[in-house]
């Protein structure tokens, strides 16, 4: 299958379509900054429910301790 016989890739922002290749330059730039921000959030929750489990299991650990003594 040829690349013309694909339908361009669109966005949607506030139920409006537009086909990415004909945003100007800044709003793909801005297309571009949204998506390393939206990664960077992922990574963020990713390390957040790292910390959130070790803090869990340190506290865990803390009762354990503490109902030993």
């Amino acid at each position: 299958m040829a690349n013309a016989d694909l339908p361009a890739p669109k966005i949607s922002i506030d139920g409006v379509e537009y086909e990415l290749s004909s945003l100007t330059e800044q709003a793909q730039a801005q297309m571009q900054n949204i998506r390393f921000c939206e990664e960077r959030i992922r990574q963020l929750e990713s390390e957040w429910a790292i910390a959130d489990t070790a803090r869990l299991a340190y506290s865990q650990a803390l009762m354990s301790e503490l109902k030993t003594k």
